[in-house]
């Protein structure tokens, strides 16, 4: 995909125009709300029903699976948060959601053996949001 780059001047000074990776940036923001509700909704799950697991091999789990829905509770309120920040443009934002996105991942990765289509999702998106937030976070500042 080409990126297209117009600089005009406005007021004496150079400003540059809105690209097409704006929306990926947008998309990121989104999605980490998104994946910040699914790690939420998996910690509750956990935390309240622990005995619904798709596979639950003791020696597989290092810890108990309430415990692992509180850790991914609180991921998810994290990430949530960090996603409403890469909204507003702020580059502190952007960098903090690519650490939470980051953990994220590895605490899904983590959870592989308990719920591992839902950790399968939840991997893929965190690896978009990453992608986007490094590759292109710094468009919707100029948006």
């Amino acid at each position: 995909m080409t990126e297209t780059r117009m600089d005009t001047r406005v007021e004496g000074r150079l400003a540059e125009s809105r690209t097409g990776w704006v929306g990926w940036v947008m998309f990121a923001g989104i999605m980490m709300m998104v994946i910040g509700g699914l790690q939420a909704i998996y910690g509750l799950v956990a935390i309240f029903n622990d005995e619904w697991v798709v596979w639950g091999n003791g020696n597989a789990v290092l810890l108990d699976i309430t415990a692992w829905g509180w850790i991914h509770l609180a991921i998810g309120v994290l990430v949530a948060l960090a996603g409403i920040g890469v909204l507003s443009g702020n580059a502190l934002a952007r960098a903090v959601g690519v650490v939470v996105a980051a953990v994220s991942l590895l605490a899904s990765f983590a959870a592989l053996p308990l719920y591992p289509v839902w950790s399968l999702v939840v991997i893929g998106l965190d690896v978009l949001v990453i992608w986007a937030l490094v590759a292109h976070g710094s468009e919707l500042r100029h948006a």
